[in-house]
């Protein structure tokens, strides 16, 4: 039997027992992990873990199920003290402080991978580390090699600092460093997510963003049938660019409901769309799409050889080869704001989007603020 299969066995026990807490394999080393008392307040409990510094074999398995045994009884006659367990627990601590930062990245990411609540999608998942993090740890490992420097607050600060104000990047880099910052256990400042604030658009993207009758126009540029598709995609559901790849598109078929469903191996997981406007799936074309397959551009979707990032951006590549005077994002910013002059909720375009109402607030905040104030001066003047 594989030590894979040991592993899972154990822990079917432990549930069919009703103990919570489980045996896990990270990198090279065995931890118990679940629900612990917190240092601070031990009549609360939170998803911790205990590195037992034990490899990973059917004898030290044995051994780690016998001291979780032992630790669960101790939680259960309320006798459990950090103190005890301190010389296990630091040893992870003191590792972090004295090891290479490009080590502690690495038990980052196994940590990543391997927590329960993130996506169940491997694909999705290695989409995720490739874009959202490994972009923004490889900075601040290259930051900390060039001065060298130690992993602490400072560093943190720096490789924030190093992208522009207001942009995206700089907004994703403290999301990304906010989740590495708390595995590390490195307090940031109070301030962290207004120093990393910069996913809105700026003064000069308000300028670029294209009006209805320019999409419109734009769309007559593109040359080939398939990209137009794309291109009338985008605009009509506000996608991402890979998305258009990962949707069901036998919605647009004949007698369809027009209600498009994204994947759930997209970046956002699954979500539906409506078209805004409707009446651009006739002007578009999108209701010529038949039975057969293939009026996509090919495009390599097998998130086993490629992913999410390389899709996305192909399309950018594309817009750019046909010298079109916008981006992906730009329709997909069009769209956002569409929804918001119509009186669409945030909650539910934020939703449609595949994101958080607060990142939809953050990013549209002008032109909500304005429906929003312009709502009020209505509801004045009629009273």
């Amino acid at each position: 039997m594989s030590f894979k299969s040991e592993l899972l066995k154990v822990n079917e026990k432990l549930a069919q027992k009703a103990i919570k807490l489980r045996i896990e394999k990270r990198g090279h080393r065995l931890s118990i992990r679940g629900p612990l008392p917190c240092e601070d307040n031990p009549n609360e409990t939170k998803d911790q873990r205990i590195s037992l510094g034990l490899e990973p074999n059917a004898i030290n398995l044995a051994q780690a199920e016998k001291t979780l045994n032992f630790l669960y009884l101790q939680i259960e006659h309320n006798q459990f003290n950090w103190r005890n367990w301190s010389p296990i627990k630091s040893n992870l601590r003191q590792k972090k402080d004295q090891s290479k930062i490009e080590d502690v990245i690495d038990e980052f990411k196994s940590d990543f991978f391997n927590d329960p609540k993130k996506s169940s999608s491997k694909s999705s998942s290695r989409s995720n580390w490739g874009s959202s993090y490994l972009p923004y740890l490889q900075r601040l490992k290259v930051i900390a090699a060039k001065q060298n420097r130690k992993l602490n607050k400072s560093l943190f600060i720096e490789t924030l600092k190093s992208y522009s104000e207001n942009s995206r990047s700089r907004q994703q880099c403290g999301s990304s460093l906010k989740a590495f910052g708390d595995y590390c256990k490195i307090e940031l400042p109070s301030n962290w997510r207004s120093l990393a604030y910069g996913y809105g658009l700026h003064k000069a993207q308000f300028r670029q963003l294209p009006s209805d009758k320019q999409i419109e126009k734009i769309y007559e540029m593109i040359p080939n049938p398939k990209w137009k598709l794309v291109y009338g995609l985008m605009a009509t559901y506000g996608l991402r660019n890979h998305e258009v790849f990962f949707c069901d598109l036998s919605c647009l078929k004949k007698g369809g409901d027009k209600i498009l469903r994204v994947f759930p191996n997209t970046k956002t997981g699954e979500h539906q769309v409506w078209p805004f406007h409707p009446e651009w799936i006739e002007k578009f074309q999108l209701n010529d799409i038949s039975h057969e397959e293939g009026f996509l551009p090919e495009i390599k979707t097998d998130l086993t050889k490629t992913t999410l990032q390389n899709v996305g951006r192909r399309v950018s590549e594309q817009f750019r080869r046909y010298q079109l005077p916008l981006t992906p994002y730009n329709l997909r910013h069009a769209w956002a704001i569409r929804t918001i002059h119509i009186g669409l909720p945030d909650t539910v375009s934020a939703r449609m989007m595949g994101h958080s109402v607060s990142i939809h607030t953050q990013t549209y905040h002008h032109w909500i603020t304005r429906r929003d104030q312009q709502q009020a001066v209505d509801k004045a003047l009629s009273a």
